[in-house]
C-alpha cells in the first residue's frame, strides 16, 4: 500500500458509475444503486458542492472512493467505499489515516473528524478503531435502509488533540449528572 495515491475527483462521471455499479455496498443504505441514481447524484452535486470526493489509486488502478462531507465545516464527516477486491487488505486502515491527516493539516484547523457507520459494519469500526478513533455513540435504529429495514448505527470520532498528541482520550458515555 506503500504506492496509493489520493486524486481529487474532477468530473469523471462515467468512470464514477462504472464503480459504484460494479461493486456491492452492502452496509451502505443502498447496497446495488442504478445507473439513474448515481447520474443523478451527480447532477445534483452529491460528489462536489460542500463535498471534496478523491479518487483511491494505486498505478492507475482505481480502488476505492473518499467523500468528506460537510467539507467547509469544522466537523466534516466522510463515507470510505473500497472496490470489492481490494477489501480487506488494509487499504481502508491507510485511507482513514491519509483522510486524519489530510483534513487535520488544513489551514482551517478542523475540531474533529466523524465517521457513521451500521453497526454490523464490524470491518469499518475495526479500521476506525485502529486509526485512533474512539466510538462515541451507538445509536439504535438509527439506519434506514433503501430496502425498507432498520439497522443500528454507531458513530466513531477523532479529535485535533488526540490526532497531535497520537492518544485516545476516553469518554464519558455513561456518566449521568442531576
Amino acid at each position: 500500500m506503500n504506492d496509493l495515491q489520493f486524486r481529487l475527483f474532477e468530473n469523471e462521471s462515467e468512470e464514477l458509475i462504472t464503480f459504484m455499479l460494479n461493486n456491492r455496498w452492502e452496509f451502505h443504505s443502498d447496497p446495488n444503486p442504478t445507473r439513474e441514481e448515481i447520474k443523478r447524484g451527480i447532477q445534483n452535486g452529491w460528489y462536489k458542492n460542500d463535498r471534496q470526493t478523491f479518487w483511491v489509486e494505486s498505478s492507475g488502478q482505481k480502488m476505492g472512493l473518499i467523500i468528506i462531507h460537510d467539507f467547509s465545516d469544522t466537523i466534516p464527516l466522510f463515507d470510505l467505499r473500497l472496490s470489492e477486491n481490494y477489501r480487506g487488505r488494509g487499504l481502508g486502515k491507510a485511507c482513514v489515516k491519509w483522510l486524519t491527516n489530510y483534513l487535520f493539516q488544513l489551514s482551517d484547523k478542523k475540531i474533529r473528524i466523524e465517521a457513521y457507520t451500521r453497526a454490523d459494519n464490524y470491518p469499518m469500526r475495526k479500521t476506525l478503531w485502529n486509526c485512533g478513533y474512539v466510538k462515541e455513540g451507538y445509536m439504535r435504529n438509527a439506519w434506514e435502509n433503501k430496502d425498507g429495514t432498520i439497522s443500528d448505527s454507531v458513530c466513531y470520532a477523532i479529535i485535533r488533540k488526540d490526532w497531535e498528541n497520537n492518544v485516545s482520550t476516553p469518554i464519558r458515555l455513561n456518566e449521568v449528572i442531576f
